[in-house]
């Protein structure tokens, strides 16, 4: 009980991942971050290595599970996985519903993540600000690319996995939105949804491979280079606000097996989005679920202070 008691905090993390990671355009890799755990993450996840193997077989599965932070992962992992089965309908449901609503609670989030990311630079310099930009510039990219139509044999499958899930630990780059983009975001739901067990079981191989080795490099960089990987991170962050703009106008829609899909549209001022829609005071309570989502991560910030040491 004990122990259920300690690490329910970070299952409740979990579920802010997996509920972030569910959304094109929204990374549970943020979540980690401002939540104080994204360092403490990465180090658990780099613990699998040849260390890790030799301690399993040499030592025992006890001291294995320590090395790799067994816990830690198994709650984590935990609240993202019932995040995904529970709440990835209704979060879909609100985003065809109540689209502008819930981008706008998300552009809020963003913005305040970004801030407060940045914050923990602790010196400017020329590096680090062509970090920040070249985040930027690469998030800006990812958010106006085109989705496209790629393969479908497991090879694919399997480097799709590897980097979906690099992406889905980087703040401000979503795992689903790279999906979206290499054309497979539906392919693997329905995969999941079929029980096509080789094409999961590819995919989730890519998805382990990719994150303990990229966990690797994005620790060293954050321990050689700290305030530029920072900045590149805020970059990615700042660049991935053009996605979740609350306020869209689509420019081409095709329609696919019955459903139609948005391949084009266009960001517009609040005004013009009420001249379009007829809804007057849609704008007023979008702004205001921005700052809603604004202070409370201002306030979640504040607590991850308190309990963690952030990057």
């Amino acid at each position: 009980m004990s122990l259920i008691k300690k690490y329910f905090p970070l299952t409740l993390k979990g579920i802010a991942m997996g509920a972030a990671d569910v959304v094109p355009g929204v990374s549970g890799g943020t979540i980690a971050f401002i939540s104080g755990i994204y360092e403490e993450l990465l180090d658990s996840l780099k613990s699998f290595n040849g260390t890790a193997v030799k301690k399993l077989f040499k030592e025992g599965f006890g001291s294995f599970w320590q090395h790799i932070n067994g816990w830690f992962l198994l709650f984590l992992v935990a609240g993202i996985g019932i995040s995904i089965l529970s709440l990835s309908k209704l979060i879909l449901y609100l985003l065809d519903t109540y689209p502008s609503l819930i981008w706008s609670f998300f552009f809020g989030l963003v913005v305040a993540s970004a801030i407060f990311v940045a914050s923990t630079i602790k010196k400017w310099s020329w590096d680090v600000i062509v970090a920040a930009i070249i985040g930027t510039a690469i998030a800006y990219y990812v958010t106006i690319a085109t989705p496209s139509h790629t393969s479908e044999q497991l090879w694919f499958i399997f480097i799709t996995g590897m980097i979906a899930i690099c992406a889905m630990i980087l703040p401000g780059i979503s795992g689903s939105f790279i999906l979206l983009l290499m054309g497979k975001y539906e392919f693997i739901l329905n995969s999941l949804n079929s029980l096509k067990f080789d094409i999961i079981l590819t995919f989730i191989a890519g998805c382990f491979i990719g994150i303990t080795s990229f966990s690797h490099v994005l620790s060293w960089m954050l321990k050689k280079y700290h305030n530029a990987t920072v900045a590149l991170l805020t970059g990615f962050m700042f660049g991935s606000l053009n996605k979740v703009w609350p306020w869209k106008k689509v420019l081409e829609r095709q329609e696919i097996d019955g459903e139609i899909k948005i391949l084009r549209e266009a960001n517009i001022l609040p005004a013009d989005y009420t001249a379009l829609t007829g809804l007057p005071h849609y704008a007023i309570w979008c702004i205001l679920l921005a700052v809603f989502a604004f202070v409370l991560i201002y306030f979640i910030e504040k607590m991850a202070n308190k309990k963690h040491k952030i990057i």
